[in-house]
Formats: C-alpha cells, sequence, structure tokens
C-alpha cells in the first residue's frame, strides 16, 4: 500500500552492489502528496506529486500580552462614567490614570458587541470575587465599608443597563445615596477605607488579550520547541539544540525522524500539517515513550534511559548492509530479553572497532538487531545493542 504523502531526498551516501545495481542512504526534504500513480510500460512506478508549501511558524502575537492593565484601572475607569464630579475629594479619583483609561476606551471600542459583552462580563466576575483586607478597621468601619460597597455596585449596575441590571433593588434610593455628598461627607474616612481596602493593586494583572496566556502558548511554536527540544535532551542526552529551537519547522521534522517510534507512527508524523500541531503530538509520545518493547510479543527488552548515541545521527540511524537493505536502528547500552544466534564477526560491521552478532527475542524468536562487541580494549562502550526500530512497538502509556 503507497502513502500519500513522502519525500523529495538528498543522497548521502551511495554504494554499487554485485549485481551492478546502486545502494543508496537518503534524507528527506521536501514533503509532497501523491496525487496519482501508474505503473509504466517497463513496470517502473511513476506518480504526480504535488509539493507541500509549509507554514510559518506560528507564534504569540506581540501585543497580546505586552501591555497588561491592573484590574483597578479597569474598576476605576468603569466608576469614573458615574460618580458626580468631585469624587476626587472623597477619595476615588485617580488623575494618574488617565492614559490607561483612554487605553481603556480604545481597547473596549475596538470590541465587536458580543466581543464587549464577554469582556464586561469577565470584568464583572472578577469584580465580584474581591476581596477586602479588613483585619484593622472596627466593626462600625466594616460595616460601613459594606455599606458603601453596595450602594456602589448597585449604581455601576444601572448606569450599565439591562445587561448589569439587579433586581430586587430600589435604584432610586441608591442613586440617592451615593449622590448625596453630605451624607458621603459625614461618612469620611469610612469611605476612603472602604477604597482603600478595595483597591486592586496588589491583586493579579489581566492580559488585555481575549484567551489567557497559556492558551497562546499550546499553539506557539517557538514555545513547543523548547518544550520539545528540552524533552529530547533528557532522553537522548544530546548537546545544545538552540539552533532548531529557533527554526520549530526544522526540530519537528528532525525529531518525527529521530524518535524511537513504529515506522507507522513515522509516517503519521510526517502527514501531518501545521508546525505546532507536528510539534504538540511528538512532544505527546515523548512523554509516553519510556519502554521498549518487542513489536511481535510486546516484551520489554529495555527502557528509555538505556538509549545510547553512538553517532552523529543520533540514538537512531538508518545503516545498509552487504545485501542492500537499510535497516534503521536505535543504539542501547543494554536491554533484556534477547538470544544471541551464531558467533561475532567483524565483517561489514558499521560501527569500525566493533564485532556484531544477530539478536533476537527470547519469547517470539524474532529478530530484533544485533550486539555490538568490542574488539579492543580501549574502546568505549565495551558493548552495545543494535535494535531494529521496524521491530520496536509504540509505547503508549
Amino acid at each position: 500500500m503507497f502513502a500519500t504523502v513522502g519525500t523529495t531526498a538528498e543522497i548521502r551516501q551511495y554504494r554499487r552492489l554485485e549485481d551492478g545495481s546502486l545502494n543508496v542512504v537518503t534524507r528527506g526534504q521536501q514533503r509532497f502528496h501523491l496525487k496519482h500513480r501508474w505503473i509504466d510500460v517497463e513496470g517502473m512506478p511513476c506518480g504526480e506529486v504535488q509539493i507541500i508549501q509549509e507554514d510559518t511558524p506560528l507564534r504569540t502575537p506581540k501585543d497580546a500580552f505586552g501591555k497588561l492593565a491592573p484590574l483597578n484601572n479597569l474598576r476605576s475607569h468603569r466608576l469614573s462614567r458615574v460618580l458626580p464630579s468631585n469624587s476626587s475629594s472623597l477619595g476615588y479619583g485617580h488623575s494618574d490614570n488617565d492614559s490607561e483609561a483612554n487605553w481603556d476606551d480604545s481597547f473596549e471600542s475596538a470590541l465587536s458587541s458580543a466581543g464587549m459583552r464577554t469582556h464586561q462580563s469577565a470584568l464583572d466576575s472578577c469584580y465580584g470575587y474581591d476581596v477586602m483586607d479588613e483585619s484593622t478597621s472596627s466593626d462600625d468601619d466594616r460595616f460601613m465599608s459594606r455599606t458603601e460597597m453596595r450602594s456602589t455596585r448597585s449604581h455601576l449596575s444601572e448606569s450599565k443597563g439591562p445587561l448589569y441590571s439587579d433586581t430586587g433593588k430600589n435604584a432610586d434610593n441608591t442613586t440617592l445615596e451615593i449622590g448625596n455628598s453630605s451624607d458621603l461627607a459625614r461618612k469620611g474616612e469610612g469611605s476612603k477605607r472602604c477604597w482603600k481596602n478595595t483597591d486592586l493593586n496588589h491583586f493579579h494583572r489581566v492580559p488585555r488579550a481575549f484567551w489567557p496566556h497559556w492558551v497562546y502558548r499550546m499553539y506557539d511554536s517557538y514555545c513547543l520547541a523548547e518544550r520539545a527540544a528540552d524533552m529530547w535532551k533528557q532522553i537522548v542526552g544530546a548537546p545544545s539544540m538552540d539552533g532548531l529551537v529557533r527554526k520549530p519547522d526544522l526540530l519537528s521534522f528532525y525529531i518525527a525522524s529521530k524518535i524511537p517510534v513504529s515506522e507507522e507512527t513515522r509516517q503519521e508524523l510526517l502527514e501531518i500539517d501545521g508546525i505546532s500541531y507536528r510539534l504538540r503530538r511528538e512532544i505527546g509520545l515523548l512523554e509516553s515513550f519510556d519502554l521498549v518493547r518487542c513489536k511481535t510479543c510486546k516484551t520489554v527488552i529495555a527502557q528509555r534511559s538505556d538509549m545510547l548515541v553512538m553517532s552523529t545521527e543520533g540514538p537512531l540511524g538508518a545503516y545498509v548492509n552487504s545485501h542492500g537493505y537499510v535497516h534503521e536502528i536505535m543504539t542501547l547500552q543494554k536491554a533484556n530479553g534477547l538470544a544471541l544466534i551464531g558467533r561475532a564477526t567483524v565483517e561489514y560491521s558499521w560501527f569500525p572497532g566493533y564485532a556484531w552478532t544477530i539478536a533476537e527475542c527470547v519469547s517470539c524468536e524474532t529478530q530484533m538487531g544485533w550486539l555490538f562487541t568490542a574488539t579492543k580494549k580501549k574502546l568505549k562502550p565495551q558493548s552495545f545493542w543494535g535494535i531494529r526500530s521496524s521491530q520496536v512497538a509504540d509505547d503508549t502509556r
């Protein structure tokens, strides 16, 4: 069965075999869709392909979290629309926040009607859960503060119309209570303490974007690349990957080609459109990858911590045997449940200075790979395993 997505290839190595044919080792370069395929008159497979234009790595918009406004600015801005002009003398004035209030105006004016309702609903929910620090106030002060807060909230509800209507309250009485400056003056210090206690300077500051920051990070290709690179380094102990982190598209294909998974899963990664989606899938695989199992009988033969880097290609590489067959193998420093077949030989060894011996699964007798042993005492490690990735089952915890 033919896959619908493949890649163009760069030839890295080639060798002419005894029968005159060529054996090549390649590296994928550009993805394509297979649109149509056929067999020509000479029996050769042919196909028509369409090159896939890769997307640009997604990043959190710069303006989404570039400026954070404290909730007290939002509330004081809303209060300024309903309080009398002399409110500053009663402790309600915030002239130093005029610029941010204007910025609030421009932000709210840019919202659609539906977005405005959602935005105001979010502000009300934050407003409703405010906590006042009243530990130093007397019982009378606390009673007065709560009275002031209730009247202020009632007035806000009436001033905003049906969206903020609060049934069961007398709007006229509320308006008179707030609008009567002499009553407020008699309460004097109590109202100031009330405003001081409800000041939100110490509360969390909220972003001006519609979604919270963690939502954007879920699909920020650069954030995902950093996370994937960190997990990859923990698994294989690779050196710095800063160069690839700055290029999330290349990193996603690098991990897809090196991660120890079955050929079916690797093809799945190749077919994913979208850098962030591919990285998220790879992160999920890296999180679940812990055990190396035989694909046939699911016997555990190694753990993730047993992986070993023996070449510049990392713990996973493609190697060609003397008959022209390409084997993709992962290298492990130790393995269990394997039996050695035959004697060790250095002929056609992929690793100079090491002899190889065929290794089979003890349970199902499937050929899993080879044990490589050093022919010189100075070589390190003295032995390691090469396991065929085609015979490894995906570890899905």
